[in-house]
């Protein structure tokens, strides 16, 4: 099949960028017949990333296997963001250690690793097929990717030691999920995607239980929503932060900034939104 045609086939079944696409997998297939498969898979709506087996993120690629969550362009703010923070802590002439939580595949901590150089960098996912293949994204640098939820798999010596803690949550609330494009309703992890009534929910779990992990100037850094972005920072206020929303026009992203000021402050109010707004999910 040539250009033109694969093309025409991914522009009638939907595809927002038929050509380019088209180009990729032409690139990729190493045989006529296994071009026809990749086709027929796109066509049927399986995730570009999924059917190569790679994904394209600030400038780099990282290995997707299927069934994973796709690394997403506008993540590129949170680790722009993220970097800089690093970058100041590394200034000061001393290690940094940063956390990628919800790590999926490992693009975000591996990017922030890249852009900044001596970082110690962690990372944890719930997703065990996502976990395999953010420690082969990671091992370039050296991070240490663990399995299971949020906070629960990290090593306790990192308790009070991390300097910039940086995640992309599931942020789409329960009842816009239905509203998502159908390759990601379809192939990818619901887990990497609900983020409860209001989209905030694991965002609370995590700046709740963050301030156990955070040095004493270290920072919260979470993608969220652009609609949800100011309940966000809201939140975070109410949890003991001082906090700022990031966005960016251009990637359509948004982020919460917080970091801790009185340890003690919003503990009472971190139960209360965990177990009422919000809930324990």
């Amino acid at each position: 099949m040539s250009l033109t045609s694969v093309a025409q086939q991914l522009a009638v079944a939907g595809c927002v960028r038929p050509e380019d696409e088209a180009r990729i997998l032409l690139e990729e297939a190493a045989t006529p017949g296994q071009l026809d498969a990749m086709v027929a898979q796109r066509v049927a709506g399986v995730p570009l990333e999924h059917i190569v087996g790679w994904a394209e993120f600030c400038g780099r690629r990282f290995i997707v296997e299927p069934g994973v969550f796709v690394p997403r362009p506008r993540s590129a703010h949170l680790v722009a963001e993220a970097s800089s923070l690093a970058r100041c802590i590394a200034g000061s002439g001393r290690g940094v250690v940063v956390v990628d939580l919800c790590c999926g595949v490992g693009a975000i901590g591996a990017s922030i690793a890249a852009e900044v150089a001596g970082v110690d960098l962690h990372a944890a996912d719930i997703d065990a097929r996502a976990v395999a293949c953010a420690r082969r994204n990671l091992a370039p640098w050296g991070g240490t990717v663990h399995h299971g939820n949020l906070f629960a798999p990290l090593p306790r010596r990192l308790r009070h030691r991390v300097d910039v803690l940086v995640a992309s949550p599931p942020y789409v609330p329960t009842d816009e999920i239905q509203l998502l494009a159908a390759e990601a309703r379809e192939f990818e992890p619901t887990t990497a995607l609900d983020g409860g009534a209001e989209g905030l929910d694991v965002v609370v779990r995590i700046a709740r239980d963050a301030r156990q992990w955070l040095s004493a100037d270290g920072c919260l850094v979470v993608e969220v929503g652009t609609r949800e972005a100011e309940r966000a920072a809201h939140v975070l206020e109410e949890l003991g932060y001082r906090a700022r929303c990031t966005r960016s026009a251009a990637d359509d992203a948004a982020a919460v900034v917080g970091r801790r000021t009185d340890p003690a402050a919003g503990t009472e109010k971190a139960a209360s939104l965990s177990e009422t707004a919000f809930g324990e999910g």
